[in-house]
């Protein structure tokens, strides 16, 4: 398949001057879902990827290979431009070199290397930690290097202003735009101001990872260099507690029927590609 056209898309976003918030997507359903809805860009976390694979919590027990698989299930279902969350590139800088390979055959349109301390090292109690400004920088190179469609974004992460501080997370975003990252991912950002001061620190765009109450003017996070900024996965939640709710009821003895919240045949028609499977079916498999 081709996928240099999604990343074209996600970069013309990057170079606008508007707040995407991207469908937070975790299967092939899910990812239509989303493109048909519209957005214009879709998200798929580390976090996510360990529920929907090994119903797993976010601990780094997912593998890359499974991260991958699941990102490339994604991508062929449509045409959706996919942000990934690959974590800390599943090891040392050799591991993400590995990590950019993978997923950029998986078909993403961009993904962020982050610099925290993962998975938790042995005897780690007092909260998550950071890498070296050294060692991230050294992560960031091996990404580059490891790219081979130059149409696909690779983005820092650091989420050093929750952990040593505003001082620090601006210096490690300026080092790693020296490095030649795209974009720059942050975490504990929680007011104007601060981006602010991001913004007259780096001169590419800024990815968020959550969005407090001050920070809930798209308007404003555009003009403030925001290109992206995530909602939560609200849709895979939302996923499991209906999961959960039809499960009890059959089990409880409610009819079939009488269930509520049930997919109607024309969205699983819609979803499913119904229509096309169908052309399909009658070119391929008709007797003529």
């Amino acid at each position: 398949m081709h996928w240099t056209e999604r990343r074209e898309r996600f970069r013309a976003l990057l170079d606008g001057n508007e707040c995407i918030h991207p469908g937070s997507v975790y299967d092939a359903i899910s990812a239509r879902i989303a493109e048909d809805l519209g957005f214009e860009v879709g998200m798929f976390a580390g976090s996510i990827g360990s529920l929907s694979v090994l119903g797993a919590p976010d601990l780094i027990v997912l593998t890359l290979t499974e991260f991958a698989q699941q990102a490339y299930r994604i991508n062929r279902a449509g045409n959706l431009a996919l942000l990934v969350d690959a974590d800390h590139g599943y090891g040392n800088a050799l591991n993400v070199r590995r990590t950019v390979e993978e997923l950029e055959s998986a078909g993403v349109a961009a993904m962020t290397i982050e610099d925290t301390i993962l998975p938790t090292p042995y005897g780690q109690t007092g909260g998550p930690e950071l890498i070296s400004l050294e060692e991230g920088v050294g992560k960031m190179r091996a990404a580059l290097e490891g790219r081979q469609d130059s149409s696909l974004v690779i983005a820092g992460r650091t989420s050093a202003a929750a952990i040593t501080g505003l001082d620090d997370a601006i210096a490690r975003a300026k080092a790693y735009e020296k490095a030649g990252v795209d974009a720059m991912f942050f975490t504990g950002i929680n007011n104007p101001a601060e981006l602010e001061q991001i913004g007259e620190a780096i001169d590419i765009p800024i990815f968020l990872g959550s969005l407090g109450p001050e920070l809930s003017d798209k308007p404003l996070l555009g003009r403030l260099g925001v290109r992206i900024g995530l909602q939560g996965h609200m849709p895979m939640m939302a996923g499991i507690q209906a999961v959960y709710n039809t499960l009890k009821a059959l089990r409880e003895g409610i009819a079939p029927k009488d269930l509520e919240g049930v997919a109607s045949g024309d969205l699983m028609k819609r979803l499913t590609r119904a229509d096309d499977y169908g052309r399909l079916t009658r070119d391929h498999l008709a007797s003529k």
